[in-house]
């Protein structure tokens, strides 16, 4: 008789349902991945611009968000004198959050204490 026994095929598809269930938890895992590391790009490109804006250095406001675009993200800023000696300059720190506050990032900047 040609063909293949009952047994044969049952292990047959256990070892094609193993393969398959840890290429499917592979791909999900690497896709959660990539999901966190967009959030992470954005939030980074979003704080630099923050700080490379001219306007925001003047601006009095200390907390927001990165609406209409993105109003998940919040950002805090603090300015405090820097602790180097002989400098005139301030700390700017800048922290981006997402998430909803779970995930943040801090961004550090140094400026002259008259360009605030």
């Amino acid at each position: 008789m040609k063909g293949f026994t009952l047994l044969e095929v049952m292990i047959a598809l256990a070892i094609t349902a193993g393969v398959l269930l840890t290429v499917i938890s592979s791909l999900n895992y690497h896709l959660s991945i990539v999901g966190q590391d967009t959030d992470e790009t954005t939030a980074v490109l979003l704080g630099r611009a923050k700080l490379a804006d001219p306007d925001f250095n003047q601006s009095t406001e200390n907390k927001g968000t990165f609406a209409p675009d993105h109003p998940a993200l919040k950002w805090e800023r603090e300015i405090v004198p820097a602790d180097i000696p002989g400098a005139s300059l301030n700390r700017i720190s800048l922290t981006v959050t997402w998430n909803d506050d779970k995930k943040k990032l801090s961004l550090v900047q140094y400026a002259p204490k008259n360009a605030q």
